[in-house]
């Protein structure tokens, strides 16, 4: 059995919508948010505790966080992270329906993780697979070691898609065939893929 995992961020999600929001809580520009949000999401990707991760994107602002503040901020960040890209469900309810054997692994916070199990997109998935649960993240070799477990199959055996090239050489150090995806790479591998079906 051949297995395809798509990433989430980008992939099945458009970009986040929340950042004018996220930085106007904290009072700042837009930019000058970004500065601190990104390098701080590592942390939270891999466990971090919202009001631990939010502090720390407030301190090199200048900004206090308080416990309901946080919450705030999660409930928004989680809510722009949300917004699906339809040409990349299109392509998973046409995989699902060839019946091909489909996982999801993503960077992301165990908050993010517990709403996303929630939504529509994901009936078409045999496993979710989040790196906040995990305590790691891509691109580490624990994580890929831990999909090809959980998915009783050989790193050959499974077809990796994500956004980022940094996820993409992870996987294939670890024997994956992993693809760089870009927003024209589902309709050319929809048919390659609906191949693999049971």
């Amino acid at each position: 059995m051949r297995w395809i995992v798509f990433d989430y961020g980008e992939v099945i999600s458009r970009y986040t919508t929340a950042l004018p929001t996220l930085a106007s809580m904290y009072g700042v520009s837009v930019a000058d948010f970004e500065q601190a949000y990104w390098p701080a999401r590592d942390a939270y990707d891999r466990g971090q505790s919202d009001v631990d991760y939010w502090r720390a994107v407030g301190e090199p602002l200048g900004v206090d966080v308080s416990a309901s503040m946080a919450e705030s901020l999660t409930a928004a960040d989680v809510a722009g992270w949300l917004h699906t890209d339809p040409s990349t469900l299109s392509l998973l309810e046409s995989l699902d329906s060839a019946g091909v054997p489909m996982a999801l692994l993503s960077n992301a916070p165990v908050s993010f993780a517990r709403v996303a199990e929630e939504q529509e997109w994901t009936k078409h998935f045999r496993h979710l697979v989040f790196s906040g649960d995990l305590g790691c993240a891509k691109p580490d070799r624990r994580i890929w070691d831990h999909l090809v477990s959980l998915l009783d199959a050989a790193p050959g055996d499974v077809v990796f898609l994500d956004d980022r090239q940094t996820n993409v050489d992870g996987a294939l150090a670890a024997g994956i065939d992993a693809r760089l995806w870009a927003p024209h790479v589902g309709p050319e591998l929809g048919a390659e893929f609906r191949q693999l079906g049971a």
